[in-house]
């Protein structure tokens, strides 16, 4: 385990033990984290997305520390923020839909390999909505869709989360990627 995974650990670890003093070092060391999966989940929005990247990170952090589960490690933390933003984002999509009594909705571009040729758009909701088909399915495969697209933990780290091996979150990630193909041909 790399140093920096380590010393994180270790400082979630103390968080777990109700050290509140150390809350501002763990958001200091994750921050560079946290700001790579916002901008990773917001590079998906449409262009005129009036919540940033900061915003959400400072809002999905603010939930995650209300949430205060016993941290396992920074995989686990990062797997829990990505969960969270996703939630955030569908949260807004839904806000702006009612707003508009079914209005236009945000456009995602899904790439990845999700897509088998090139980008695809498609509503913030729509994907949430397949996400919660698929997990009514197999729980496990949607949380790696979620880990990896929405959470960009590489497999090792999305093994790590769920304690399952590589192999296994691989062959999952391929089968969900299968059957997200299938949804979107099926779609309306």
């Amino acid at each position: 385990m790399p140093v920096r995974d380590t010393t994180i650990t270790a400082l979630l670890a103390e968080l777990n033990r109700g050290n509140r003093q150390v809350e501002s070092r763990v958001f200091r060391e994750l921050y560079a984290d946290l700001r790579q999966l916002a901008t990773h989940q917001m590079r998906a929005e449409r262009k005129n997305h009036t919540l940033q990247p900061t915003a959400l990170v400072h809002e999905a952090y603010l939930r995650v520390a209300a949430q205060n589960p016993a941290w396992q490690n920074r995989a686990h933390f990062l797997a829990v923020a990505a969960q969270v933003m996703r939630h955030i984002l569908v949260d807004r999509a839904r806000a702006r839909q009612a707003g508009k009594r079914g209005g236009a909705r945000w456009q995602v571009t899904l790439s990845d390999g999700i897509a088998v040729e090139g980008a695809m758009t498609v509503d913030i909701l729509g994907v949430h909505q397949a996400l919660e088909r698929l997990a009514a399915l197999d729980e496990r495969q949607s949380r790696v869709v979620e880990l990896h697209f929405f959470g960009g933990l590489a497999f090792d780290e999305i093994g790590q989360t769920l304690s399952i091996s590589e192999r296994t979150v691989k062959r999952d990630w391929s089968m969900a990627r299968a059957w997200l193909h299938a949804e979107r041909k099926n779609a309306p």
